[in-house]
């Protein structure tokens, strides 16, 4: 009896791979194949990998090439997220901004978000439909507090916030946002949990401008309402996509 496998190669282009760590994880997903895989010829300056695999395992090799993928996308965009809730948060705080801390309310549930969908990459749809459902649960949650905080800022006197601080940080915000969201869209992933990442950058990327804008307003009219009708608009925006999450884990 003939026990040996037949083989074939398949050429796979991997934008993302500029290291050798990149390469690494690679290995390390594909090592979950076992004796499927005969060979695997890495080519980082054309950013190329040539696997020798078993003409049985080609769709599990292309499944695991793709979580692969989604979890580099995952990891960077979740580095992002973190770093800027941070300082959003802190100079949002310190310029007694409400949009700003609304935006960075957004990110962390963004990266909190991302780190679950990590958690899933590769896991059965009905695990990520129920991430995608946390995943709302936690965008509303935050939503409704954020309003709440809204309201005693407006029946409370206060002065009107740092308009520069506003422009000038959500203008790093925007351009970090769009560059998540970027690296989403080329994922190209019909899966629940990848959508609902996309949902939360394209919201980010339209709150950014918003307290753009507003920081503009407060500068011409030298008002803290500009700011705190943002902040307000950003909440209904974080909760219009929670709904729109909760639709996608069904």
């Amino acid at each position: 009896m003939d026990n040996q496998k037949k083989m074939t190669v398949t050429l796979f282009k991997v934008k993302e791979m500029d290291c050798p760590s990149e390469e690494n994880i690679i290995r390390m997903k594909l090592a979950e194949l076992g004796d499927d895989i005969a060979s695997l010829d890495f080519d980082l300056r054309k950013r190329t990998l040539a696997v020798t695999h078993s003409e049985s395992a080609a769709a599990r090799l292309a499944d695991a090439m793709e979580d692969t993928s989604q979890r580099r996308v995952l990891h960077r965009v979740l580095l992002v997220n973190a770093v800027f809730f941070a300082l959003e948060m802190a100079i949002g705080l310190l310029s007694r901004s409400m949009g700003l801390v609304a935006d960075s309310l957004d990110m962390l549930a963004d990266a909190t978000v991302y780190g679950m969908s990590l958690m899933v990459v590769g896991a059965a749809v009905g695990r990520k439909k129920r991430v995608a459902w946390w995943s709302g649960l936690l965008q509303s949650l935050l939503a409704v507090a954020g309003m709440v905080e809204v309201v005693r800022r407006f029946v409370s006197p206060s002065l009107p916030p740092e308009f520069a601080a506003m422009i000038w940080m959500s203008a790093l915000s925007l351009v970090a946002n769009a560059y998540c969201l970027w690296l989403l869209n080329r994922q190209k992933s019909g899966d629940a949990h990848m959508r609902a990442s996309v949902i939360f950058s394209a919201n980010d990327v339209v709150v950014n401008l918003g307290v753009i804008l507003s920081g503009v307003a407060v500068w011409i009219f030298n008002s803290r309402v500009p700011d705190l009708v943002v902040g307000a608009v950003v909440f209904v925006i974080v909760l219009r996509g929670a709904v729109r999450i909760f639709k996608l884990s069904r």
